[in-house]
This record gives C-alpha cells, structure tokens and sequence, in this order.
C-alpha cells in the first residue's frame, strides 16, 4: 500500500480532529526523522497509523490485543489511555497488512516509551509531543528542544505524563520511568562529554 492508501484506510477510524492530528504528526516526525538519521517514510508512516486505534471504545481494543495474544501487565490493564498503542500496532498488522517491526514497535510505544528507544521510536514519541495541532503550556519550549535533542523532549513528556497520573492518583507505567531514566542517562552522557 501507498502512504496515501493507508492515510485513507485510518480515517474512518478517526474523529476529525483526530485525524488531523495524525496527518500533523506524520509530517512532524519525517522531519524529525530526517535531522536526527531515522528512516523518513517508515516515520511518516508510523505517524499517520500510530492514532488508528485512539477513538475506538476500551472494549474492543481489548478485543483486538487478546486477539493478537497481546497480554497486558497490571499496570497497562489498568491505563486504558495506552491501549491505543498497543491495540493500534496489532490492528495495523493484523488488519492492513503492516509487517514492518520497526513500525509496528514505534507504534506499540508512542505513548508511554520504554527502555532501548530506538530512532524511530523517539521520533513518533517526540513528533506526537510536538506535532503542529498541539497547543499547551509549554509546547513551544518542546519543539523547540527538539530541534537539539529528542531525549530532552522525551524527559519533559514522560514528567509532564508521570505528574498528571500521581495528580489523578493513577498507576504508572513502568516502561515510561524506563524512558525517562534512559533519556535523562543518555542527556547527563552528553554533558560530560
């Protein structure tokens, strides 16, 4: 399939907005992917599909990840607003054929990271973050972070994430304080030099 076949096989799963976003995030992470040496189609790629999944009902998405033999630690059980990825990456192999696990992996991470990111990864991370459509406090210090380091982007996001979860007393997930322990390891690296 074409990018253009795939961008049109996600809409009907999308609301609007939703699929506004995902065309933003695509462009945001071939951009991302070309400064920082990832490869830019399966960016864009992964970009446009990494949503595909997000306004579909808990249930279903549940479905769809048992049907797929996805089994969910008690923390992820109990965050259904990561389901998406996991669900999203299931239903795009399973349903339109992606086969690429590069892809697949970038997807099944976009919200919540894990240990061992790889530059594709941190780019869908990073471009979901910061993608065009965003508007919040702090996003102009984001993208603009971004545009020297991905793994900056990646410990401001996980914060931002963890704190909003402890304000609503939700579990974290552990993959994401994984994510955040890498990239803040990788940045202290760069400073010694």
């Amino acid at each position: 399939m074409t990018f253009e076949e795939y961008e049109a096989a996600v809409k009907p799963h999308l609301s609007e907005r939703r699929f506004y976003h995902s065309q933003c995030v695509a462009k945001c992470a071939a951009e991302l992917a070309e400064k920082y040496g990832a490869q830019v189609e399966k960016a864009r790629l992964a970009g446009i599909l990494h949503d595909v999944m997000k306004d579909t009902a808990p249930e279903e998405q549940l479905k769809i990840m048992e049907r797929s033999g996805i089994i969910l630690t008690e923390a992820q059980r109990r965050n259904t607003k990561l389901w998406h990825a996991l669900s999203g990456a299931a239903f795009v192999e399973r349903e339109l054929g992606v086969t690429d696990r590069e892809i697949l992996d970038a997807i099944a991470c976009h919200t919540g990271g894990k240990a061992g990111m790889t530059a594709l990864d941190k780019v869908l991370f990073v471009a979901d973050y910061i993608s065009a459509d965003r508007d919040y406090p702090g996003v102009e210090e984001l993208r603009r972070a971004a545009q020297s380091s991905l793994e900056e982007v990646i410990v401001e996001g996980v914060t931002f994430t963890m704190q909003e979860r402890m304000g609503e007393r939700m579990t974290m997930e552990p993959r994401s304080i994984d994510a955040y322990n890498e990239a803040l390891w990788i940045l202290e690296s760069k400073q010694k030099g």
